[in-house]
């Protein structure tokens, strides 16, 4: 099972929904050992299919805050779920896609992120119609470094540095950001919790004539901005920071928080990608950060639990889209044509054996008819040619096979080894002889086949040792 895992850009808010496009999307396509296959950059057309895919959405798309959320499922609790988080969005709540952590209650809230309806379905839609029918989502501040293995990082930065080097955190000042430590509070997580940033590279546009290139003027409008993704704890936001500005907004956020920050590497393409959009040289700045490279990204992303894509947008088993019908239109229709094949088939041998019977049937009326011509009605051919057959023998003195006399000499002629004198006792009743042998007598195995080759069939009852013979004719 081969797993696809791709990096998604913000939506671009300046941009209207009937122009939003993608831009050439990083990728990481693994096996199902969970061995890299394949990496770099490619339109929406171009990706590799895969067996699932994950994306990895960006911070600035996502709310994600933690909320009481009342005990529902279903149906019901997505009704419920606007009404939970609109006091904390600008926008409508009924406009967003709202998720829920699968990750139980800490101190009775539950984390939820917000997303916009309109700008996922274009996603999952896009992906969908590209042949990518397994769909997850994962905000990627979850796919973070976390805490734990921050001094872990820390640690092999340390024994490769020289003594002395700068450790890549950015400590906040003891009297700046009140009001965002108030912001985290409202939000449900503590302030003090620490807080892993990361640089993923710089602000994406996804306008149009950007993407058809035409980079400059707007990138002189813009600034050179990065984009900024911060988790703390289950919690996680993101910002497109002027790169001048990276400092002060990390101190500003943090309050007296640690921060870690870590500078996305290693991205598939993105020299390429850099030097198309006149971006050869990234801006300097004194702020240190660990590496975080794209391979880590993407298999955090495949580690996670939460995804985005429930409720509407949630894998359906039978997905009857349009390019689902397309794919399987030839393997439906072969089914078909081998059913009313089979059945056409089917149907044909039937009639062939039917005639086959009547003729036989047929074939044996008439011989009835000219071996006893005084036979009025023929019911079953065969049952009456036997019948006619025993009453002749019996005309001419000479038993049936199924007569005493004739199982009795069966029996005398299949004795074999056996004395006859050790026969204790003989029945015969409804057309079968019954016969018992003295207790002390051991009856050899070949006695059936014996009587086999003289025309009975003999069966013996293992609980009372009584053996019965029949005509096998």
């Amino acid at each position: 099972m081969t797993t696809l895992i791709v990096q998604l850009p913000p939506r671009d808010p300046a941009v209207p929904s009937q122009e939003w496009q993608l831009p050439d999307l990083p990728f990481l396509l693994l096996d199902k050992q969970g061995r890299t296959q394949r990496a770099g950059r490619a339109s929406l057309a171009l990706l590799p299919r895969a067996t699932r895919t994950v994306l990895i959405l960006a911070a600035r798309d996502l709310l994600m805050l933690a909320a009481t959320v009342p005990p529902l499922k279903g149906p019901r609790l997505r009704q419920a779920l606007p009404n939970v988080i609109e006091d904390h969005l600008i926008q409508d709540a009924q406009t967003c896609h709202i998720a829920l952590d699968p990750a139980g209650p800490i101190d009775g809230k539950r984390v939820v992120a917000a997303i916009d309806r309109g700008w996922f379905r274009f996603i999952c839609h896009a992906f969908r119609s590209a042949g990518h029918t397994s769909l997850r989502a994962v905000p990627v501040t979850r796919c973070l470094p976390q805490p734990g293995a921050v001094q872990h990082a820390l640690d092999e930065v340390d024994s490769q540095t020289a003594a002395g080097a700068a450790l890549p955190r950015v400590a906040a000042d003891g009297g700046a950001g009140l009001s965002n430590a108030e912001a985290g509070d409202e939000a449900g997580v503590p302030a003090h919790l620490p807080i892993v940033a990361a640089i993923l590279g710089d602000v994406v546009r996804t306008k149009p004539a950007t993407l058809l290139g035409e980079p400059g003027e707007l990138a002189g409008a813009f600034g050179p901005h990065w984009e900024l993704a911060l988790a703390r704890g289950a919690l996680g936001e993101g910002f497109a920071v002027p790169v001048d500005a990276l400092e002060p907004t990390l101190a500003a956020l943090a309050a007296d928080a640690p921060v870690t920050l870590y500078r996305l590497t290693g991205v598939p393409g993105s020299e390429l990608h850099a030097s198309r959009d006149g971006n050869d040289a990234a801006p300097a700045t004194h702020i240190e950060a660990l590496p975080l490279t794209f391979e880590t990204l993407a298999h955090n992303a495949l580690a996670q639990d939460f995804d985005l894509c429930q409720f509407e947008f949630a894998p359906q088993l039978w997905n009857l889209s349009g390019a689902t019908l397309a794919r399987w239109r030839l393997p439906i229709a072969l089914a078909l044509a081998s059913i009313v094949a089979a059945v056409i088939g089917v149907n044909v041998q039937w009639l062939m054996l039917a005639r086959q019977c009547d003729a036989i049937n047929t074939q044996m009326t008439e011989l009835l008819l000219s071996a006893f011509p005084k036979t009025t009605v023929v019911l079953d051919p065969a049952d009456q040619m036997t019948r006619q057959l025993d009453q002749l023998r019996l005309a001419v003195g000479e038993p049936a096979p199924d007569d005493f006399l004739s199982l009795a000499d069966a029996l005398a002629r299949s004795l074999g080894p056996v004395p006859s004198n050790t026969i204790a006792q003989l029945d015969y009743r409804n057309r079968a002889l019954e016969v018992t042998f003295k207790p002390s007598v051991v009856v050899d195995n070949g006695l059936t086949r014996r009587l086999a080759r003289n025309g009975v069939a003999g069966e013996v009852d293992t609980s009372t040792g009584k053996w019965t013979i029949r005509s096998a004719r």
